[in-house]
C-alpha cells in the first residue's frame, strides 16, 4: 500500500472556473502519459468554490512531480486560493467502484 494525501482548498469565486481549468489540465495530461503508481481523483464541492484532491502514490516518487500541468497548477495556488492549499496524509481504510469516467475500470488494488 503507497502513501495517501488528501488536499483541500477553498478559491474566490473569480478564480474557481479557472482552477478547474487547471485541474482538468492536469488529468488530462495524466491520462495522454498514463504515469504508473499514482491514483488520484479531485472534486468540486457544491458550494462551486472548494476543492478536494485525494491520491494514493505507489513507490519512492509522487508522478505528479513530473507533470508539467501539474507544476502550470500549483504556479498560482496561492492566487487562486488565498487562504492556501491544507494538505494532509491520510490512511485508506477502503474504497469502492471508486473509479474516472475516462477509464471506467476499477482500481484492483484499492476496491475491498
Amino acid at each position: 500500500m503507497g502513501s495517501a494525501f488528501v488536499v483541500r482548498y477553498q478559491t474566490t469565486p473569480e478564480t474557481a472556473g479557472e482552477n478547474e481549468k487547471l485541474v482538468e489540465a492536469v488529468f488530462a495530461e495524466l491520462a495522454r502519459d498514463r504515469p504508473d503508481g499514482l491514483s488520484y481523483a479531485s472534486f468540486k464541492l457544491d458550494d462551486g468554490v472548494s476543492f478536494v484532491h485525494v491520491g494514493v502514490v505507489e513507490g519512492d516518487g509522487n508522478p505528479l512531480a513530473a507533470s508539467t500541468a501539474f507544476h502550470e497548477f500549483q504556479r498560482g495556488i496561492r492566487e487562486r486560493a488565498p487562504e492556501g492549499p491544507v494538505p494532509s496524509g491520510a490512511t485508506l481504510i477502503g474504497s469502492y467502484g471508486f473509479s474516472t469516467a475516462e477509464n471506467g475500470k476499477r482500481n484492483e488494488e484499492t476496491d475491498r
